[in-house]
């Protein structure tokens, strides 16, 4: 049995038939399923029978070779776009020992897995971190921030950051805050990995290059805009939220339509000679344009930050962590409220010299709180209004502020990086 030969394998009474493909151990026997999926088989007490020899040949990267596979070749009219990974499942296996999805897949890798990216740039790969996104630090995105102003002063036109679904609207914000851009700066990953059959990791990847070589020099999250494979939404990173846990369609600008969207057929059709496919992008409102802004970093960060939810019948004591905190943002109920008994707590701290700023639960609408009893005590307390802030991105915005703000409390109630409106209207 070697890798190519198409095998029948049964093992506790379950029979499966495929493709064996290598093995980074050797315990298990790796198949690629007919109906694509890949699956790892303990060898234990497993009965192989060869059925075909060389069915496939055998690529470096696992797969079988279709002739798919497209060379990475340089091109002098065409923009050069930097892939920078952090991991995650658009550059993840299957570790066949735990059956788990694992992320150790570097950039060039995912030149390798999407094909389909050959002619449309010039391409740097980075890699900055090889994690899970569950396990994103502060630091890392100050890692994070540093590469992607060291490509753009190096003259790439465009960057792709290749990032764990979990935590992406948290690097993205993040990075909204930190540097100040004149290309685009898209962050993208995949719900589901590449060795599924209904993996995301082609189209969303496609689309962020072509959103990466487009006019809009904002920090931008791209991924599917519908559970079909027929668009992907370009949401401000400041703006953005993953509203479901598995669906291809996770993540939604809230309470409006999101900055932009591509149509893949265009993008992938009219983009595949190296020429952007401005065609495929629909802008629903205005957006910074490329080279309106000088490139600038500010990647000071003071991550003595905790963002808490009040909840009915929480113990007061369950705040008694936050005495060390520099900053706390509070997601409140409706307009910005907590129990009566904790409003004592948030004077203590502001009088203590933390800043604490007061977000909403809810998915739409703002802050206010003058016109409640509660909330005008909670004014005079000393807490911020952050008026329609996601309560994440409050959190990223307020360790940068501390950082880098003169005043972080007047900060946290006026727009930075587009992540909140000033005034009650729909969200931009």
């Amino acid at each position: 049995m070697n890798p190519g030969d198409r095998v029948r394998v049964e093992r506790g009474g379950t029979t499966n038939e495929g493709v064996v493909l290598p093995s980074s151990t050797t315990d298990h026997i790796v198949l690629k399923l007919d109906g694509g999926y890949n699956i790892g088989i303990d060898r234990e007490a497993a009965s192989v029978d060869v059925l075909e020899t060389d069915v496939h040949d055998i690529d470096d990267d696992g797969e079988p070779d279709d002739g798919a596979v497209s060379e990475i070749e340089f091109g002098d009219d065409r923009p050069t776009i930097s892939l920078i990974s952090t991991g995650g499942t658009i550059a993840s296996t299957v570790d066949y020992r735990t059956g788990a999805v694992t992320a150790q897949f570097t950039a060039e890798d995912v030149l390798r897995a999407v094909p389909e990216l050959a002619g449309r740039a010039n391409y740097r790969g980075r890699v900055v971190a090889n994690i899970l996104s569950e396990n994103m630090e502060p630091s890392i995105w100050q890692e994070l921030a540093t590469a992607v102003y060291e490509e753009i002063e190096a003259g790439a036109d465009g960057v792709v950051v290749m990032h764990g679904t979990d935590t992406m609207q948290y690097s993205a914000a993040a990075l909204s805050f930190m540097l100040d851009t004149p290309v685009p700066i898209v962050f993208t990953g995949s719900q589901r990995s590449a060795d599924r059959p209904s993996s995301d990791n082609v189209m969303n990847a496609v689309s962020a290059v072509e959103a990466a070589k487009s006019d809009c020099a904002e920090v931008l999250l791209c991924m599917h805009a519908s559970a079909s494979d027929d668009r992907c939404a370009l949401h401000r990173g400041t703006r953005v939220r993953k509203n479901h846990t598995s669906r291809r369609d996770a993540f939604e600008t809230v309470g409006n339509k999101p900055l932009a969207t591509i149509e893949y057929e265009t993008a992938r059709d009219d983009g595949a000679d190296g020429d952007a496919a401005d065609d495929a992008i629909a802008f629903n409102r205005e957006y910074a344009a490329r080279g309106e802004t000088d490139l600038a970093l500010s990647d000071d960060l003071n991550p003595a930050v905790e963002l808490v939810k009040f909840t009915p019948g929480m113990d007061p004591a369950a705040w008694d962590y936050l005495d060390d905190a520099e900053g706390v943002i509070i997601e409140g109920t409706g307009l910005g409220h907590i129990h009566t008994e904790l409003i004592p707590r948030v004077e203590e701290l502001v009088d203590n010299g933390t800043v604490v700023a007061m977000t909403s639960q809810c998915l739409e609408g703002r802050v206010c709180d003058r016109v409640y009893d509660t909330g005008r005590d909670l004014l005079d307390a000393g807490i911020v209004e952050a008026g329609d802030t996601l309560p994440g991105t409050a959190k990223v915005k307020l360790m940068w502020a501390l950082a880098n703000v003169g005043n972080p409390t007047e900060a946290m109630g006026r727009s930075l990086a587009g992540e909140l409106t000033e005034e009650s209207q729909p969200w931009q």
